[in-house]
């Protein structure tokens, strides 16, 4: 594992529907798996589609002693903060070169990320070649366009979850998000399945790995690793 290669695809979207808030990144959720896989030796690439400056969303980094764990360690890791700085541009990037993907949330993935079809392209091509997807809460957005070999839904037939409708409604962004994930996911023919709100849960079927939500990025991360032995 200590030798693999993981492309880290993050959205770059800012604006939180027409509500003038501002969104992007849950950073948690990129922070906690990077450090998983970097733990273990990986080499990990950070891309998003435009390349750039990876938009964080406010609400997800507090001051300093107040945050998870990760989020803490990036805090004084100046390397991992220069990346998230000028993230490499998706299209300059070839998906031979990785032996897995992995797609964090915040609600800003719900734009950009939903809405691409060169990503769909991407994550298609990758999953045709045998790589490791996984995605934690509204990461699996990313999935709107990826399809697998023949031609179906990345997620049809598969065990998968996402941030939940009912996540979504307690946080009274049902009517501001431009789909709901969990209807999708389950319209595109995934066997969705979710645990408590906000609580860790992740699941696992083959190369393709999902989490509910930010709690449940470090199994996110774990199965992967497992996924790639």
């Amino acid at each position: 594992m200590n030798t693999a290669s993981i492309l880290i695809i993050a959205t770059a979207h800012a604006l939180l529907g027409g509500t003038g808030a501002q969104t992007g990144l849950w950073l948690e959720e990129l922070t906690t798996p990077y450090y998983v896989f970097a733990d273990q030796g990986a080499s990990i690439t950070i891309a998003t589609l435009p390349g750039g400056q990876i938009p964080i969303d406010p609400h997800s980094v507090a001051e300093a002693g107040k945050n998870p764990p990760t989020v803490e360690r990036y805090l004084k890791d100046a390397d991992l903060q220069a990346r998230l700085k000028d993230s490499r541009r998706l299209a300059d990037l070839d998906y031979k070169n990785y032996q897995a993907i992995f797609i964090p949330g915040g609600h800003g993935a719900m734009w950009d990320l939903a809405s691409s079809e060169a990503l769909g392209k991407f994550l298609s091509d990758a999953w045709k070649g045998g790589a490791v997807i996984g995605s934690v809460c509204h990461g699996p957005a990313a999935f709107s366009f990826a399809v697998k070999e023949d031609g179906r839904a990345l997620v049809n037939g598969l065990h998968v979850t996402g941030f939940s409708n009912s996540e979504e409604q307690k946080m009274k962004l049902t009517q501001v998000v431009p789909f709901s994930l969990e209807t999708r996911m389950r319209e595109d023919g995934g066997i969705y399945a979710q645990g408590p709100d906000f609580e860790a849960f992740a699941v696992r079927d083959g190369k393709l790995v999902t989490g509910q939500n930010p709690a449940s990025s470090q199994k996110v991360a774990e199965l992967m690793l497992e996924a790639l032995k």
